[in-house]
């Protein structure tokens, strides 16, 4: 169906097809898939669906503005990349392409912890608007140490997940032979044989250049190669971390402090009391908690309690315009993406990731359109018509 070329993709359901001829299967399902039973993962699409949009006539919408305007800076539409890690190994130094399509959009770009290129060289090379993705280690001093670096290398906020005390329970990653560290079995080496453009054009290049790529976010001495024992990576989830954990991060750092896996209004008020500057309702994509609610249902009720407060953003499950303007419409004031923009990359690099997010930005001002709205601005929640489903008597 598609030979490969960005410009034949229509949709980022297209850029999804594209990615997953080019990735060994270990590799797309461990970006594309959810958790357990992936309960949580179709939930986020469907809550979507249950949420229309009124359209309204006659009215000139010739000159619409998706501009907004966050944490004092203008931004060229209302979309952000959420942090995900694996984009260095989707396309070689993956992050430095995402980062280029999204400056050149005008958007925010979050680096995560687990990603392969380091976040001095995205600040040297690339610039505009960087967030950090933190995970805490259970000692929290590697986790200050990241902050720091953040710090000195120019990044403007701090994206806090808190939404990974333990680790996840993702069993095709298992029947699929991939691990931390990463070995080779026959099964997973047979994928990697099957897609030599992949291996040609992203692994092979970085073994020209040094090997295996490494963790360049983890504090010194704790980088390892991708095949390696990570001793960091034990460290990472932290079950024991407190409230009083994040009013230390909020000392130490001067920019913009967000935190990102909030689903209740309790959290949220909890996380205002400590000095955060933005909210993140997400559940991780439906990656970490297959029994998670949606965000996109868990908004309003945040929003209620605590939007005019704080800056609420949300992410997890959005594939189209009209799930962003959905967002938008409940009082959100930016939606970060974060499977979508990764397929662009693996498809093309930096045009790829211009590509999936110019499908968004079309398919806002399309949904703009038919809603009678000019601005950004201009939503609010009576554009929006809640369909609910019935409940299904349980059967024995």
């Amino acid at each position: 169906m598609f030979s490969g070329n960005v410009n034949e993709a229509l949709n980022n359901h297209d850029m999804r097809h594209m990615a997953r001829k080019r990735l060994p299967k270990w590799l797309f399902e461990f970006v594309d898939r959810g958790t357990e039973d992936e309960v949580a993962l179709r939930n986020n699409r469907a809550a979507f669906e249950r949420i229309k949009l009124k359209t309204q006539v006659l009215i000139d919408v010739s000159k619409r503005n998706q501009e907004i305007t966050l944490f004092g800076k203008k931004h060229g539409m209302p979309l952000g990349i959420a942090p995900t890690g694996p984009a260095g190994m989707l396309w070689y130094k993956g992050e430095l392409e995402l980062a280029r399509a999204a400056k050149a959009a005008n958007i925010p770009f979050t680096l995560a912890t687990g990603s392969q290129t380091s976040m001095e060289e995205v600040a040297k090379l690339v610039g505009g608007t960087l967030w950090f993705q933190l995970y805490m280690w259970s000692d929290v001093s590697m986790s200050h140490i990241l902050v720091d670096r953040a710090k000195n290398a120019g990044f403007e906020a701090l994206v806090v997940t808190l939404d990974g005390p333990v680790g996840t329970n993702r069993e095709y990653n298992i029947r699929n032979g991939y691990t931390v560290p990463f070995r080779y079995t026959r099964k997973n080496t047979a994928a990697v044989l099957a897609k030599p453009g992949w291996l040609l054009n992203v692994i092979m290049r970085y073994w020209m250049s040094g090997g295996m790529p490494t963790r360049a976010n983890y504090p010194e001495g704790m980088t390892e190669k991708f095949t390696h024992v990570s001793t960091a990576e034990r460290k990472t989830k932290n079950d024991s971390l407190s409230w009083d954990d994040l009013s230390v991060l909020r000392d130490m750092w001067p920019g913009k402090l967000l935190v990102k896996g909030i689903l209740t209004p309790r959290d949220a008020e909890r996380a205002i009391e400590r000095g955060v500057d933005g909210i993140i309702v997400s559940n991780h994509g439906g990656r970490n908690f297959d029994s998670s609610m949606a965000p996109i249902e868990a908004l309003a009720p945040i929003v209620d309690a605590v939007g005019s407060r704080t800056t609420v953003i949300v992410d997890s499950g959005f594939r189209r315009g009209s799930d962003v303007v959905k967002a938008l419409a409940i009082g959100a004031k930016l939606v970060m993406v974060g499977r979508t923009t990764l397929w662009g990359t693996t498809v093309g690099g930096e045009a790829g990731a211009a590509r999936a997010i110019n499908f968004y930005r079309e398919e806002i001002s399309r949904t703009l359109a038919y809603l009678g709205c000019r601005n950004i601005s201009d939503l609010s929640r009576d554009c929006l018509e809640q369909v609910m489903t019935p409940h299904l008597p349980l059967t024995m």
